[in-house]
């Protein structure tokens, strides 16, 4: 009687071990492409991915970069100061998007340029996303208003 019980609590053991791996394996399995890591353009300038690696690039819109194509078709270049990437974007840009102007977007590299899927520009006048400040602050571009004095 006593081995069975053994036994028995063996099989359990194995069997909510081989659920744990299975639904972990399932939940890496369908987070694949949902994580899309954060680069600025002298990352990507500095080691460019492959163009099957989608990520978000973020920083300010370069002055004089932004041209309206035919139909929906924007291109401009997006900069942290220390280097510059061109974009382009099929679609409806946010109100807020322009010159001078931080933004965040999502797409692939490909032949050296940004095809963005998503574009995200800052909300109101005064936020811009944490991940573009630390880019731009990085190569000496921004200083936080918000920032302690040092």
């Amino acid at each position: 009687m006593r081995g069975l019980k053994k036994q028995r609590r063996i099989q359990i053991i194995m069997v909510a071990t081989a659920a744990l791996a299975l639904s972990a394996g399932l939940i890496g399995y369908a987070m694949r492409d949902g994580i899309n890591f954060f680069r600025p353009p002298s990352e990507v300038v500095e080691s460019p991915p492959p163009p099957t690696e989608v990520f978000r690039i973020g920083g300010l819109v370069e002055e004089g970069s932004l041209v309206r194509g035919e139909g929906e078709t924007i291109s401009f270049r997006v900069t942290d100061g220390g280097a510059s990437i061109p974009v382009t974007y099929t679609g409806i840009l946010p109100d807020l998007f322009g010159e001078g102007e931080g933004m965040v977007g999502t797409g692939r590299l490909v032949d050296g340029t940004f095809e963005a899927t998503e574009i995200l520009a800052r909300h109101d006048e005064t936020y811009m996303p944490a991940e573009v400040i630390d880019a731009l602050e990085a190569q000496g571009v921004y200083r936080d208003p918000n920032a302690p004095e040092s």
